[in-house]
């Protein structure tokens, strides 16, 4: 029995300490793959991040960004600052090197930035292919220069946007900045000529009312006009492009796609149901705000200027490229065989960067002739915070102009920017600008400009030799492109006629206010 029971008992030790070592050795492989794996998928990442970035040394590039000459203006967007108590402990703010003034902000999107950003690679154009789905297409009548409507493109490329109709004029229509606009894929550029105004002044627009209370005015409203004349040739060129989508934008607004995946326009519209024909995009309004919340809070987020907003609060809209589609002002779409089936976006929004430079006050006052009182800017500016804007521009000091600015549009407390936020009313977004510096450290914006700059060069060549054949009949062309410089046009001379079935017509739509104190109906 001892000898059994001790034979019995010695098996189990023999087998134990057998299989130990083995049980060791893959214990301690597998350890070793598991750490190992991570490690080379890091590394991985590490190269592919580092080879879309450029080769810097301290906060400046090796090689000149040749989009920096193009900038004249250095400072940062009003009230833009990153606030590092609303931030995680775990997250890292650092400052930019660039300098700034007293309105604080984020950095000059063509500047240097120490801040996160996506990697691009440099000669990455966004050549969209026929196969995406739907196709977008953006219309903007524009005068700015390259510092500010190249970002703007490349933003919406990087969304989805792939086509882009630039009426220009003014300082985007020179060769310089034009050159360029034209060497980006998808990008097509009207020129504001003889021909075009000619063209638009037959336009079936001047014979309808829906726009008529707009015509023969100054100022704003000339611009509505020409906007909207701008954009019923855009949906036909829309058409002719194949695009399933349409929007109309300034060059100072930027389509923020909130609540879509992977921030793509093309998924959020997408997902619109098929029987919609129009979709709108505001900012955080009093369509986004509890009532109490908005009206109780009117008088400190107004500070003071006439309304919430400093301009307009009734957004823009995408409409769906279709048969007998129409503008209805610059900031929605119409039908001329139906009423359109909007939806308004709880989340996408139209974000409005008005006001950013101390220098758009006295740039706006020198495109328009009126006089600086009360009677005359109303006959010139549709919103009354441009028409304040105006007289200040038009009558103060340069001291006095700066004082106001920084009063009416820096937000510079930030005891009452912090309540604001906790309310709902303020929110920080840092996408586009992220985005856009994540596309100028790799280098896109400099490589669509050399690039465009060689084409100009060699073109200069070749049009010097034409000109000395052709200099009168030039002479004779150019003069006659400034509007109504070409005698009396056929949208001057022309009358508004009156129909009697123009009373079915939808109104054109303005830039509007949203509701102030004023518009609140209490229940008794």
């Amino acid at each position: 029995m001892a000898g059994l029971h001790g034979s019995s008992s010695s098996r189990p030790l023999i087998s134990t300490s057998s299989s130990h070592p083995h049980q060791q050795r893959f214990t301690s492989r597998l350890l070793f793959l598991l750490t190992l794996l991570p490690l080379t998928l890091a590394a991985f990442a590490f190269v592919l991040q580092w080879r879309g970035g450029g080769v810097g040394v301290g906060d400046g590039f090796l090689i000149a960004d040749p989009v920096a000459r193009w900038s004249h203006y250095h400072h940062h967007l009003p009230g833009m600052d990153i606030d590092s108590s609303l931030l995680p402990a775990t997250t890292t703010v650092r400052s930019s090197s660039s300098s700034s003034t007293s309105s604080g902000g984020c950095a000059d999107i063509l500047g240097r930035s120490n801040s996160l950003s996506f990697s691009y690679f440099k000669d990455w154009k966004f050549d969209y292919g026929a196969d995406l789905k739907p196709k977008i297409c953006i219309t903007a009548s524009t005068s700015a220069g390259l510092e500010q409507t190249i970002p703007w493109i490349f933003y919406h490329k990087v969304i989805g946007v792939s086509n882009f109709f630039l009426f220009v004029e003014g300082k985007a229509a020179s060769p310089a900045v034009s050159k360029v606009f034209e060497s980006i894929p998808g990008v097509k550029v009207i020129y504001r000529t003889r021909e075009l105004e000619e063209q638009q002044a037959k336009s079936r627009i001047w014979n309808e009312t829906w726009l008529s209370s707009f015509f023969y005015k100054p100022c704003n409203y000339e611009l509505f006009v020409k906007q909207s004349l701008n954009m019923e040739m855009a949906i036909v060129m829309a058409r002719d492009a194949g695009m399933d989508w349409i929007i109309h934008l300034d060059t100072d607004e930027l389509i923020h796609p909130a609540g879509a995946r992977e921030y793509s326009l093309r998924q959020l519209l997408s997902d619109v149901p098929s029987n919609v024909d129009m979709v709108s995009m505001f900012k955080k309004n009093y369509d986004h705000l509890p009532k109490d919340v908005y009206f109780g809070n009117y008088r400190e987020a107004a500070r003071n200027n006439p309304n919430y907003f400093l301009t307009y609060g009734n957004g823009k809209a995408a409409a769906r490229v279709q048969d007998h589609l129409r503008p209805n002002g610059a900031h929605r779409w119409h039908n001329y065989m139906k009423n359109p089936i909007e939806i308004k976006m709880d989340d996408a929004a139209v974000l409005h960067y008005t006001y950013t430079k101390f220098s758009d006050l006295t740039s706006r006052r020198d495109r328009c002739g009126c006089k600086p009182t009360k009677e005359d800017v109303r006959r010139c500016f549709m919103l009354e915070f441009d028409r304040a804007a105006f007289i200040i521009a038009s009558t103060a000091t340069e001291d006095e102009m700066l004082n106001w600015y920084r009063e009416h549009v820096v937000w510079a407390d930030k005891t009452l920017k912090k309540k604001l936020m906790m309310k709902g009313i303020l929110t920080r977004i840092y996408a586009p600008m992220i985005i856009n510096q994540g596309l100028r450290e790799s280098g896109i914006y400099a490589s669509v400009i050399a690039s465009a700059n060689t084409m100009l060069s060699k073109d200069k060549i070749l049009s010097s030799v034409e000109s000395r054949n052709n200099t009168r009949e030039s002479k004779s062309v150019n003069s006659s492109r400034k509007i109504g410089g070409f005698g009396q046009s056929q949208a001057t001379a022309r009358r508004v006629l009156e129909f009697i079935d123009d009373a079915n017509y939808t109104l054109a739509i303005p830039p509007e206010s949203p509701p102030g104190p004023d518009d609140l109906n209490i229940d008794t």
